[in-house]
C-alpha cells in the first residue's frame, strides 16, 4: 500500500509507484509531494526507448508503473551526488510520450504544457503529468537522495539516470482524466 499522508501545509505526499486510486484523486491545479524512484529521460533517450520497442528490444527501464523525469543532469561536483537537475521542456518528448504510456508509463515531470496527443494518452491510460519548477535546478539537486546511471552514457548529461528523490513539491499539470491546468 502507498504511504500517503497530509503534512502540516494540507499537501499531499505520495509515494512512486502511484497507485491507480492515487493517480485518479489527483486533481489538475493540485501541488503535491512526491518521493521514490525516477528515471531521468530527454528527447534522445525517448527516441531510442521508442525505436527499441519498434524493434521488439527490451528498454533498459521496466516502464510499467514508472515515472520518468524530463532532465538531464549536470556532472556532479566533488562529493556531490548530482549536478543541477531541472526541468527540461516536456514537448520535446511529445512525439514519444503516447506510445510509452500506453507500454504502462504513469508519471511524468517535467515543464510546459504538454499537446493533445499526449493529454488524450494520458486520459486513455490512466496517467498523470506533474510540472516542475523551470530554473529550480538547485533545489531539486538537494531533493536527490541516490543517482545511478542506467542506460546510453554515450548521450553525456543526457543519458538515462536512476534517481531517489525525496520530497519534491510538483504541480498536477495533467490529471488522469486528461484535463490540463497549462495554458
Amino acid at each position: 500500500m502507498n504511504e500517503k499522508h497530509n503534512s502540516v501545509d494540507n499537501i499531499k505526499s505520495y509515494v512512486l509507484p502511484l497507485s491507480d486510486s492515487d493517480i485518479s484523486e489527483m486533481q489538475c491545479g493540485e501541488i503535491i509531494r512526491l518521493s521514490g524512484t525516477v528515471y531521468t529521460a530527454r528527447d534522445a533517450a525517448h527516441k531510442r526507448f521508442v525505436e527499441a520497442m519498434a524493434d521488439g528490444k527490451t528498454l533498459p527501464l521496466d516502464l510499467a508503473d514508472a515515472a520518468i523525469y524530463y532532465c538531464g543532469p549536470t556532472p556532479a561536483a566533488d562529493g556531490e551526488l548530482i549536478g543541477s537537475c531541472g526541468p527540461t521542456t516536456s514537448s520535446r518528448m511529445d512525439d514519444y510520450a503516447p506510445t510509452l504510456i500506453k507500454a504502462g508509463l504513469k508519471v511524468m515531470i517535467g515543464k510546459g504544457k504538454r499537446g493533445s496527443a499526449v493529454n488524450e494518452a494520458i486520459k486513455k491510460h490512466r496517467a498523470v503529468y506533474l510540472a516542475a519548477i523551470g530554473g529550480a535546478g538547485a533545489l531539486y539537486k538537494n531533493k536527490v537522495k541516490s543517482c545511478e546511471p542506467v542506460a546510453y552514457p554515450d548521450l553525456g548529461c543526457e543519458a538515462v539516470y536512476k534517481l531517489q528523490m525525496e520530497d519534491v513539491e510538483l504541480l498536477v499539470a495533467t490529471d488522469c482524466r486528461g484535463k490540463s491546468c497549462l495554458k
